[in-house]
């Protein structure tokens, strides 16, 4: 379908511009379905991993008027970016059924923070509106998951007044999660609560370690005479150094830019024992109305557009490696994970995922595709301009042969990333290692 609207895109335009469509395909190599329908041959092709819509005069030398190389450049611009922007415009309509079925919206305002949290300790404060993190513009709620997993692991100094914050709260944490709730009454609970919550909100704003010494001593001795408890904490051991996920994050705050420095993410020990890290706090609701419907959705499909060009970046840079590029086996095997872990509460939840990874693809091939890249619609889009800024086309044969060794270096590309797909699903590691 993802294949489809592309190539939709350059056939209704062709069309609707005079050019010839000789030939309108879904898929690569030996014709399986085929059929004509007046000067445009139809067929369904073996290998599902693309498609073309065959243009006369397209990559050769043509005498018709009809032909793609004879038309007026910007007829050809609009006929060349049409499948991209087709294929953006099905990630919109696919984000707004994704985003529709929300009671509410999410905000980019902290709204609350989860108890103990790094965050709060390092320097957010319920109510700010998150601008910048780590250099990336947050615009939507979606943009703050990815910005926070961009993040670069630090070694920090164990010895940090921020991560002595966090060792304070959790000393708390863990004297709260000691006590069983049905040892209570509703009151004493909520009374215990309110002492506990109020010593962490007391540690998170506090200016020097003795003063964080002194609320956790006070707080503990407050929820042991409450909960009637003798709860002594363990010694807290040194570390002289700790990891985390720290970085300068710019928020509104009652109406002023502010930018605060080495805000710490949680961090925690995932699978291996390797950090992870994670959100700790939440945000406001926006309320749903056929607006904010619209709104969100074109914010949510513009921040997947962001991440796709931030990844493209990482590619160049060295950020990401072989092993974080899929191909067609590998989006396979994605998708079906995403529906196998959304069937383990419902098959609604199994068809969201299925349905949020088809935006992100569908997306990711509009982007793509728009690379100033030999034989992709980028590249040709690249010869255009030149044609434009010149007042004259690039010769076609030469145009032609640089496109046709794009292809094969594509074709190359698309042959190595099958092939460590392949090795990946069966060894679960790939050829990067």
């Amino acid at each position: 379908m993802i294949i489809f609207i592309h190539e939709f895109g350059h056939f209704i335009t062709a069309k609707k511009c005079g050019v010839q469509v000789n030939e309108f395909a879904l898929g690569m190599g030996p014709k399986i379905i085929k059929f004509q329908k007046g000067e445009t041959l139809y067929s369904l092709r073996l290998f599902p991993i693309g498609g073309f819509c065959a243009m006369e005069g397209e990559d050769t030398e043509s005498d018709s008027e009809r032909a793609f190389g004879n038309k007026p450049v910007w007829q050809r611009m609009i006929i060349v970016l049409a499948g991209a922007f087709n294929n953006i415009v099905l990630g919109l309509i696919m984000m707004m059924i994704l985003t529709g079925q929300s009671d509410a919206f999410s905000s980019t305002t902290i709204a609350n923070f989860a108890q103990a949290a790094f965050t709060s300790k390092s320097g957010l404060e319920v109510g700010d509106k998150l601008l910048d993190i780590g250099g990336y513009k947050i615009s939507s709620s979606k943009d703050i998951g990815f910005a926070i997993a961009m993040l670069p692991l630090q070694t920090v100094d164990g010895d940090d007044f921020s991560v002595y914050k966090e060792d304070c709260g959790y000393t708390l944490l863990r004297q709260y999660s000691s006590l069983k709730a049905e040892d209570y009454t509703e009151d004493e609970l909520l009374e215990i609560t309110q002492a506990f919550n109020d010593g962490i909100q007391k540690i998170n704003t506090c200016t020097t370690k003795e003063e964080a010494d002194k609320i956790t001593e006070e707080t503990l001795a407050e929820v042991n005479t409450l909960a009637k408890t003798d709860y002594t904490p363990e010694e807290r051991e040194y570390m002289p150094e700790r990891k985390r996920y720290r970085t300068d994050v710019k928020v509104l705050r009652n109406g002023t830019e502010q930018t605060i420095q080495n805000v710490d993410f949680y961090t925690y020990l995932g699978e291996n024992d390797e950090p992870t890290v994670a959100l700790d706090f939440s945000v406001t609701a926006i309320d749903k109305t056929f607006g904010t419907l619209i709104t969100e959705s074109f914010k949510g499909t513009v921040s997947v557009v962001r991440m796709i060009w931030k990844s493209l970046a990482g590619l160049v840079t060295g950020r990401f490696g072989m092993n974080d590029v899929a191909g067609p086996v590998g989006a396979a095997s994605v998708v079906t994970q995403a529906a196998q872990v959304g069937l383990e509460t419902s098959f609604l939840d199994a068809v969201n995922n299925i349905l949020y990874m088809m935006m992100i693809i569908t997306v990711n091939l509009g982007i793509v595709n728009l690379l100033p890249l030999p034989a992709l619609d980028g590249g040709r889009f690249f010869f255009m301009l030149i044609e434009v800024i010149a007042r004259r086309p690039v010769p076609q044969k030469y145009e032609a042969w640089i496109h046709a060794a794009g292809f094969l270096i594509l074709l190359g590309f698309i042959v190595v990333i099958t092939f460590n797909d392949i090795v990946r699903l069966v060894t679960g590691s790939g050829i990067g290692g």
